[in-house]
C-alpha cells in the first residue's frame, strides 16, 4: 500500500466498516447495491475517503476504505450512510415505503481497523464474497 500525503501529514489508515440496513429488512439487491457503490465514488470525490472494496449481503454493507485522519471513523460512517441513503431513497422510493417511510441505516454499525500485517488481504477476500453462497470447502467434522 501506498503512503498517502496531505498538506501537513502523511497517513496509512484503513477501516473495516459494516452498515446494517434498518430492521435488517433484506433490500440490498443488485440495483441497490450498483447504486450504494456509484455514490461511493461520488464520496471520493468531494471528500478524502478511498474506497477500496465494497461488498453487500442482503441487509447489510461491508466497506475497507481509507481516510484522511481529519476523518473519525464516526464522521465517515455519517457521511456514508446520509449521502447514500439520500441518493437510494431518490432512485428507488418503494423502499422508503418499506422501511414505513423510516431510514435506511440502522443506527447500528462496526469499526475495525486493518492493518497491513496480513488481515487487510483476508478481509479484502472476505469483503469481495458477500452476497455468494457459501464455500463447500468449510470445515466439517465428523461425529
Amino acid at each position: 500500500m501506498v503512503v498517502k500525503k496531505a498538506a501537513h501529514s502523511a497517513y496509512e489508515i484503513h477501516y473495516h466498516l459494516v452498515m446494517p440496513l434498518k430492521y435488517r429488512k433484506i433490500l440490498m439487491g443488485k440495483e441497490v447495491e450498483e447504486c450504494f457503490v456509484w455514490v461511493c465514488k461520488e464520496i471520493e470525490k468531494r471528500y478524502e475517503i478511498e474506497f477500496e472494496r465494497i461488498g453487500a449481503d442482503k441487509n447489510h454493507v461491508h466497506v475497507l476504505c481509507s481516510a484522511a485522519p481529519r476523518y473519525a471513523p464516526g464522521e465517515i460512517i455519517r457521511i456514508i450512510k446520509s449521502l447514500t441513503a439520500r441518493e437510494i431513497f431518490k432512485k428507488f422510493p418503494r423502499l422508503r415505503r418499506e422501511l414505513w417511510g423510516g431510514e435506511f441505516w440502522s443506527d447500528g454499525k462496526y469499526v475495525g481497523t486493518v492493518g497491513e500485517g496480513g488481515n487487510k488481504n483476508v478481509i479484502e477476500r472476505y469483503i469481495e464474497r458477500q452476497g455468494s453462497p457459501p464455500e463447500e470447502t468449510q470445515l466439517t467434522f465428523w461425529l
